[in-house]
């Protein structure tokens, strides 16, 4: 007699008696439920490698009434963090047997966002996850009335959404209390755009740190993330020389600083210091090579999906999960002289 191949594909109940085990103890394992042995999981993977068992997810869906579709509702995702956060969805996604459908908006404005939601709506998907940053998103999803979990990225605890976050306003203080450590008294900051939740998140870890050590905090400048706003803005401050260090608020605009300050004369960091944000990969082969608060954008990613996991598969109430930030002391930060 031949292998169960020779006959028709495999099913869970070939794999639980390959490897020994209940049919349970393989649906945990093929569903990433962590109350496996790592000995069980090997078994069982094991013999799903040997079988060739691969799950019909259509089946599935039959017995459980889920898609298995999670919606993605996201601006700005050629920028880096919610591109690398949306990666991060993406692979925690697929490891757990779901798919993603992505639906990139060109705007955030309330009426794109609910023809998203509806689109979603429409394929049955069993959860949204949010990466929109700016702040009347939150509103915008609480007028909608959803029926499915909703995780919203950088939301913190408002709007009785789940939200995954980094600590932006933590970031910022580290970024500002290594300045001041250097001996810097005069600490300019230029944000993003005010709009945006991680922004305003960041000048206000600014304004705490400054005002903290007993600093002014009258040298804050609005950029739009890019590096030429940076540029333009590094034109000015190399004018005036008012600030002997700068927290940027993303790496991209440190870029046009460094560009800026390079082009009019004043060195980094021997006349002036910079601290980004983001470490973006390129940021450490900048010249200077640029010091930066590190987030784990995947991680983030990965922390959504695991929330949205919970609230599907276990019923779980609502709750805000929040990733720590790092600070990557580089070169274009030092002592005041």
């Amino acid at each position: 007699m031949g292998n169960v191949s020779d006959r028709r594909p495999p099913r869970l109940e070939d794999v639980a008696t390959h490897a020994g085990v209940s049919h349970q103890t393989v649906s945990r394992v093929v569903n990433n439920h962590p109350n496996v042995s790592k000995a069980t999981r090997e078994r069982v993977e094991a013999a799903i490698a040997e079988l060739g068992y691969r799950r019909n997810t259509a089946a599935r869906s039959l017995v459980t009434r889920r898609s298995q579709i999670i919606g993605v509702l996201g601006t700005e995702l050629a920028q880096y963090g919610p591109a690398n956060t949306l990666l991060g969805v993406q692979q925690a996604a697929r490891e757990a047997g779901y798919f993603v459908s992505i639906a990139a908006l060109k705007e955030s404005g309330a009426d794109s966002i609910a023809d998203a939601v509806r689109y979603f709506t429409d394929q049955g998907a069993d959860g949204i996850i949010v990466i929109v940053p700016h702040d009347g998103t939150v509103q915008t999803l609480e007028s909608l009335s959803l029926d499915v979990p909703v995780v919203v990225v950088g939301a913190g605890r408002h709007g009785g959404f789940s939200s995954a976050m980094v600590d932006q306003k933590r970031g910022a203080r580290l970024a500002v209390a290594h300045l001041i450590s250097q001996g810097h008294r005069r600490i300019g900051h230029i944000s993003g755009p005010g709009d945006w939740i991680d922004a305003v998140a960041r000048a206000e870890g600014w304004r705490e740190e400054m005002a903290e050590a007993g600093l002014t905090d009258d040298l804050l400048l609005e950029g739009d993330w890019s590096a030429g706003s940076g540029y333009r803005i590094g034109q000015k401050l190399a004018a005036e020389r008012t600030a002997t260090a700068v927290f940027v608020g993303n790496d991209q605009m440190a870029l046009g600083l460094l560009r800026a300050f390079s082009e009019a004369g004043v060195r980094v960091p021997l006349d002036v210091s910079l601290v980004g944000f983001d470490d973006q990969p390129e940021a450490a082969y900048f010249t200077p090579p640029l010091t930066t608060v590190r987030q784990d954008f995947e991680e983030l990613g990965r922390r959504c999906m695991d929330m949205m996991r919970t609230q599907i598969e276990d019923g779980a109430a609502s709750s805000t999960t929040v990733v720590d930030p790092e600070l990557v002391v580089r070169a274009s930060t030092s002592h005041l002289t």
